[in-house]
């Protein structure tokens, strides 16, 4: 931690420093006020590398214990990564990966997929900067349009997607799988 001072305070206005210059790899520093000191935590958003995806499903496993749903969606999802079929991205605090969403593409658009992050990150923007990042890599692989999914319970994800910019009603999905039956609202936006 270091003492707060008046440069410091200026960066605290704006609430991040950004470091890096690649869309598909960008750092973060998040500032952290404590009493009169602060401390700057180091972020960065990316491609998932298939490290970063193993320990992250881990993570998921051991956060589901018991559904084995988890373990098998976990091989399912490094395998279509390794062939090209989807592409997982991460949010990293310093070397660990806390957030993930992947990109799934169509013939006609890309959609965006698996939105999470550990409980403690939530509110800080982080899948924000993520959904931001997997956007641009759509957009220079020539996607014109992403799709976004919510099942109509989820009020607080879909004002999220509203904000940032899916407000295109695209169509309804019923899910038939098993324990995970429902309805699914997908919205799109143009890239």
């Amino acid at each position: 931690m270091w003492k707060f001072d008046r440069t410091f305070a200026i960066i605290l206005r704006y609430g991040i420093i950004v470091n890096g210059d690649t869309p598909v790899e960008r750092q973060h520093e998040q500032i952290y006020i404590i009493g009169n000191y602060f401390m700057a935590e180091k972020f960065k958003y990316q491609k998932a590398t298939i490290a970063d995806l193993e320990s992250r499903w881990d993570k998921n496993i051991t956060n589901n214990i018991g559904d084995e749903r988890w373990v098998a969606w976990k091989s399912i999802a490094i395998e279509n990564h390794i062939k090209n079929k989807c592409i997982a991205f991460v949010v990293l605090h310093g070397e660990e990966p806390i957030g993930e969403g992947t990109l799934i593409p169509t013939m006609q658009c890309v959609e965006i997929n698996g939105l999470r992050i550990d409980k403690q990150y939530e509110g800080y923007g982080h899948i924000s900067k993520l959904v931001k990042i997997m956007e641009q890599y759509a957009k220079d692989k020539g996607y014109k349009s992403a799709i976004i999914g919510v099942e109509p319970k989820e009020t607080r994800n879909l004002a999220i997607y509203l904000h940032w910019g899916y407000t295109t009603f695209e169509k309804i999905e019923i899910s038939t799988i098993k324990d995970d039956e429902g309805m699914i609202l997908f919205y799109s936006k143009k890239l």
